[in-house]
């Protein structure tokens, strides 16, 4: 996609990485060349904050980005082992490090159903967030 079609919010991948956008500016033409395009965008699985200055004819790469919610059906050897809405087994989810992976872990202990929200953007998957799943009543 041209850089000058990119969008505050919107995906796009800076040195290999997908990342959402966070701010964006754009230079006006210069003396020599085109007009530039500055992107900040933070890593969606790092969280880390990466820039880029390209000019605004440039293509850039946009990752397709997927959400989906999994039920948690155990955790084992610091995977998750989660199940589709189809009943399709999916284990290859590691459990995230830091303060969401121990609640999903003391969630799990609890004998809570829980859901995992899990994106997936060029190859990688990572759990984001979780919710308790509603009861069936």
């Amino acid at each position: 996609m041209q850089c000058s079609a990119l969008r505050k919010n919107g995906h796009v991948v800076i040195k290999g990485r997908p990342c959402k956008i966070v701010e964006m500016s754009t230079s006006k033409t210069g003396k020599h060349g085109h007009a530039k395009v500055h992107l900040v965008a933070i890593d969606i699985f790092t969280n880390k904050k990466l820039e880029d200055i390209s000019p605004s004819t440039h293509n850039m790469d946009v990752p397709n980005v997927r959400r989906s919610e999994y039920q948690l059906v155990n955790i084992d050897d610091g995977f998750l082992n989660l199940m589709t809405q189809d009943g399709t087994p999916k284990d290859d989810v590691k459990v995230p490090e830091g303060d969401l992976g121990k609640e999903i872990q003391e969630g799990f202990d609890d004998g809570k159903d829980l859901l995992v929200t899990v994106v997936a953007a060029m190859n990688e998957e990572q759990a984001i967030s979780y919710k308790e799943a509603p009861k069936n009543t």
